[in-house]
């Protein structure tokens, strides 16, 4: 999976460049694995981007400005959106990638991963130790019943 990151390398806007240098900046401190896609020189690219990305997400002019996110083909962000995956420390999700091992994040899931291995184990135990509370049950039942009938034998011997 390559993550695709719109940008325009002839912006005029100081605000656009500092954004764009700031998601390129922490994906390469990441080593997440990204392309440039440039839509300044590049008119396949600008009608890509504005094409792709959803239309709740467009400002209201339409025309979505860089830097825009994805994974392959799918949608993550604009760089408000990425901002804010940074400042919660969820950036893997953000992109739709896993956390690399030895990371908090990958420790994180690790840990889930056991809480829910856990519980489905729990979860097993108690139905088998149902399913043995019925068995036992049962078997209490027939023995009942065993006796019972043994005892009105008796009785009906008994009375001939």
């Amino acid at each position: 999976m390559v993550i695709k990151v719109f940008l325009a390398s002839s912006s005029g806007s100081t605000a656009i460049k500092k954004k764009q240098q700031d998601v390129v900046g922490f994906l390469e401190a990441l080593k997440v694995e990204y392309a440039q896609l440039d839509i300044a020189c590049n008119e396949e690219n600008r009608m890509w981007m504005r094409q792709n990305v959803p239309q709740e997400k467009k400002p209201a002019n339409g025309i979505p400005l860089p830097p825009q996110i994805f994974n392959e083909e799918s949608y993550c962000g604009d760089y408000d959106t990425f901002f804010d995956a940074k400042e919660d420390n969820s950036v893997y999700a953000f992109l739709g990638l896993p956390p690399p091992p030895g990371s908090k994040a990958h420790a994180d899931e690790e840990e889930q991963e056991e809480a829910d291995e856990d519980r489905e184990e729990e979860d097993l135990q108690s139905e088998e130790e149902e399913e043995l509370r019925q068995l036992e049950e049962e078997e209490e039942a027939e023995v009942q019943e065993e006796e019972e009938d043994d005892e009105e034998e008796t009785q009906g011997e008994e009375a001939e």
